[in-house]
């Protein structure tokens, strides 16, 4: 009766850690995209990303869709760590597919970006990125 006891609250605390360790993990992998991007770290920024994830946003020109890692290999790890203040808005996690708020603020305007993650073999990946360049003058 004890096994079976100790049995149960070991696999209702497994369980639980389960369900938060996705959240854990979606929020580690969003944080390798910020922590990349504020130090100019491609190798870092890259962790967050599938190879085919894309990124979508709108121009003056219109609308615009790249492959999010080509987009960014551009970095430059040899110039200064970016003047930003970066926060996880929100995560939601369903099952295998999850999307985080983030919100990047610089001196003069702030990124609002929506990330939508996949669970792909064990491993939260980013697979879209839109977002919205706001002006810190903007309400």
């Amino acid at each position: 009766m004890k096994r079976t006891v100790v049995l149960l609250l070991s696999l209702s605390t497994f369980i639980i850690n389960a369900q938060k360790s996705d959240y854990e993990m979606v929020a580690q992998t969003v944080n390798y995209y910020l922590d990349g991007g504020t130090n100019n770290d491609f190798e870092t920024l890259k962790k967050a990303f599938h190879e085919n994830a894309t990124m979508k946003y709108i121009t003056d020109e219109g609308y615009k869709e790249v492959n999010a890692l080509e987009f960014f290999s551009r970095m430059d790890a040899s110039k200064p760590k970016q003047n930003r203040q970066t926060r996880i808005a929100n995560i939601t996690v369903s099952g295998h597919a999850a999307n985080a708020r983030l919100e990047i603020e610089y001196p003069d305007f702030s990124f609002i970006d929506f990330m939508n993650l996949l669970k792909i073999d064990g491993e939260w990946k980013i697979v879209n990125k839109i977002f919205y360049r706001k002006p810190t003058m903007e309400n």
